[in-house]
């Protein structure tokens, strides 16, 4: 019965929607043609080189290998494998929906359990930093200082996330079997090869695969972009958002916040792109602009929503705790930024945007990036080469720690001391056996 029901609601509102289209075609069209140009213009420059080197590596075994060698840093901190860095890596300089396609892949080759998928997801989902110092802070905004107070608050977030969700799943979770011991490095060698022989596509057919794949997620991604575009158009024609005005707006009032943000934050609750891009056309204070957008840049948008679900389609994990940690994320995000406006070095107008006689947006509020966007794919590299640089620096200090921690405890005694005999004859005096002659006493012999 209870499926029956969601059954039919479901289908009325996909009549409800056919019609709305049908009535509103203009709205509808003009919608679908915003959300076609954040595409092209954002999102499928900075995501296309990433998907294909992402689908490479991990058919050529260079994601395994990495697994191995940092383990030693993403277990004691986040407690996910290793390979857990390289789809964090690839989250923070690629952004939405990165994390997902990669967690989802691990998931489907088994690099990780459910339960760490999940942890994964819950903290990886983040957005670049192209978006953030370059779409949010001078193309919508215009004052390049706020990128870093946004960019930093929201990693910060991600991280705080990510820690929290340490402890997600314990009781589910499998027994973890025992880490190998050995030369990291040999290890991480022959895991490389291992899945590289398992693979065993040639490098032609490898390329055109990850091309392939890599153009059918966007297109994926293409849809919910353009579909919840239409969706919030049609909903602010027919009146919904004008109706949640006023108790949005006492809401806002109530948290210290200009009630004139209610459009815009409806509007970054279906997505990321125009919702930011409505919040920096509004006439409020910018310490309030920019804790509104450091919670909508966490939040995402149902339209990456939409995106990650349908990632996580073939696998297993869920979806509930990657909502979960996109409300901590939205929390922590957007108090980490009011924290760290001061780093800004920028006064907060009362009202309006600094410097807006000088430069004019567009309808979306976004940079007139153009072919320049292609550039930013460069700079995402080695942002990720970086990251990843960067966590195998820090994975090679927690080995090397380790073992000069094993080092120190199980340190051979000085010379000369008591114990300084070799440990065979220590072994040799701790045994005692009672040996006992024919017809006499037993003695003690050491």
């Amino acid at each position: 019965m209870r499926r029956n029901g969601t059954a039919g609601l479901l289908a009325a509102l996909v009549v409800a929607a056919t019609a709305l289209l049908v009535v509103y075609p203009k709205e509808a069209f003009e919608a679908a043609a915003d959300g076609f140009r954040v595409f092209l213009d954002m999102v499928f420059p900075s995501l296309l080189p990433f998907f294909i080197v992402s689908e490479a590596m991990l058919g050529l075994g260079v994601v395994h290998g990495l697994g191995v060698l940092l383990e030693p840093l993403m277990r004691p901190l986040f407690n996910v494998p290793g390979v857990g860095a390289f789809a964090l890596s690839m989250g923070l300089a690629a952004g939405y929906p990165m994390d997902a396609v990669i967690t989802a892949r691990f998931r489907r080759d088994g690099l990780c359990t459910r339960v760490e998928g999940e942890r994964l997801l819950a903290f990886t989902n983040t957005a670049d930093p192209l978006f953030m110092f370059g779409a949010v802070a001078v193309g919508m905004l215009r004052q390049p200082a706020v990128g870093l107070p946004i960019a930093l608050a929201h990693y910060l977030g991600s991280f705080t996330v990510g820690i929290a969700f340490r402890w997600w799943g314990r009781d589910e979770e499998p027994p973890r079997p025992e880490s190998r011991r050995g030369n990291i490095l040999l290890r991480a060698w022959r895991e490389l090869l291992r899945a590289r022989e398992e693979d065993g596509r040639p490098l032609g057919r490898l390329l055109g695969d990850a091309v392939t794949q890599s153009m059918q997620t966007l297109l994926l991604i293409l849809g919910f972009i353009m579909f919840f575009s239409v969706i919030f158009r049609l909903l602010d024609v027919l009146g919904a958002v004008a109706a949640l005005q006023a108790p949005l707006g006492t809401l806002l009032r109530l948290a210290g916040l200009d009630p004139r943000l209610v459009p815009a934050i409806l509007s970054g609750l279906f997505e990321i792109d125009i919702g930011s891009a409505q919040v920096a056309q509004t006439a409020a204070p910018l310490f309030q602009k920019l804790v509104v957008i450091g919670a909508i840049v966490a939040w995402s948008g149902l339209s990456v929503h939409g995106q990650v679900a349908a990632v996580l389609a073939g696998s297993d994990i869920r979806y509930g705790p990657y909502v979960l940690g996109r409300l901590l994320h939205l929390v922590s995000a957007a108090a980490y930024t009011a924290l760290l406006f001061p780093l800004a070095g920028l006064a907060a107008p009362a009202f309006g945007l600094a410097g807006a006689g000088s430069a004019v947006l567009d309808p979306l509020g976004l940079p007139a990036f153009g072919s320049a966007l292609a550039y930013s794919a460069t700079r995402a590299m080695a942002l990720f080469g970086a990251l990843l640089g960067g966590s195998l620096a820090l994975s090679a200090l927690l080995v090397l720690a380790r073992a000069a921690l094993a080092q120190v405890r199980g340190r051979p005694p000085a010379a000369g001391s008591r114990d300084a005999r070799p440990a065979a004859g220590r072994r040799r005096a701790l045994v005692v056996l009672r040996v006992r002659r024919p017809g006499g006493r037993g003695r003690w012999r050491g």
